[in-house]
C-alpha cells in the first residue's frame, strides 16, 4: 500500500484541469473512483440528472475523476454508458481525469467509492481539507455497505448494480445538499 500511495502522491502535482465554473458554486461534489471510467463517472451522471431536477435553484458544480491516470481523456466504459442510457442517463459527454490537488479546495464533497480511494486521497490532501472526503455509501445508510464494487472486470450485472447503489446514495446525497443550502 505504501508504493501505491508513494506513486500517486507524486502524481497528483495540481497539473489536472478541474470543470471550471463560470462563477462561484453554491455547492460542489466531486465522485472519485480508480480510473475514472465506471463508477464515479455513473455517479456524476445520475446524481447531475437528480440535481437538475431537483436542486435547479441553485449552481451545483458536479464532476468526477480517478486516484489513478490509466484513462485520462477517455469516455466512461461503453458498458456503463449503455448501462446509464437504458436509464435515461447520458454519459457521452464525460472524460475520464485524474484527480488534482486544487479539487481538494475547489470541492465541498470529494465522494469516494470505496475506502481503498478514500486511503489514497487522505494520504494526498492537505489536513484541512481532509474532511471533505467521505464514502459515497455514508448517503445510503440503509443499504448497510460502504463500497460501491468496481464492476469493470465483470458482466453488465455489475454496471447495473452500481446504478442501482448510485441512484439510492443521490437521494441521501440531495438531501445533505438540500440541508446545508438550507432549504430543507
Amino acid at each position: 500500500m505504501a508504493s501505491l500511495v508513494d506513486r500517486i502522491r507524486t502524481r497528483i502535482t495540481g497539473k489536472g484541469k478541474s470543470q471550471v465554473p463560470e462563477r462561484d458554486p453554491d455547492y460542489s461534489v466531486l465522485f472519485v473512483c480508480m480510473g475514472n471510467i465506471c463508477r464515479s463517472p455513473t455517479v456524476e451522471g445520475v446524481f447531475r440528472e437528480r440535481a437538475a431536477a431537483e436542486l435547479s435553484d441553485w449552481f451545483i458544480q458536479i464532476d468526477s475523476a480517478g486516484t489513478h491516470a490509466y484513462h485520462v481523456g477517455k469516455p466512461p466504459d461503453p458498458r456503463a454508458r449503455r448501462a446509464a442510457e437504458r436509464r435515461g442517463i447520458d454519459l457521452s459527454d464525460l472524460r475520464a481525469r485524474r484527480i488534482a490537488a486544487e479539487d481538494f479546495s475547489s470541492f465541498d464533497l470529494v465522494l469516494a467509492m470505496d475506502p481503498l480511494n478514500v486511503a489514497v486521497m487522505e494520504d494526498v490532501c492537505p489536513p484541512e481539507h481532509r474532511e471533505r472526503i467521505r464514502l459515497l455509501m455514508e448517503f445510503a445508510p440503509a443499504l448497510e455497505r460502504e463500497d460501491v464494487p468496481d464492476p469493470y472486470y465483470g458482466g453488465s450485472v455489475g454496471f447495473e448494480y452500481v446504478l442501482d447503489l448510485a441512484e439510492e446514495a443521490t437521494t441521501g446525497l440531495i438531501t445533505h445538499v438540500r440541508s446545508v443550502l438550507g432549504t430543507d
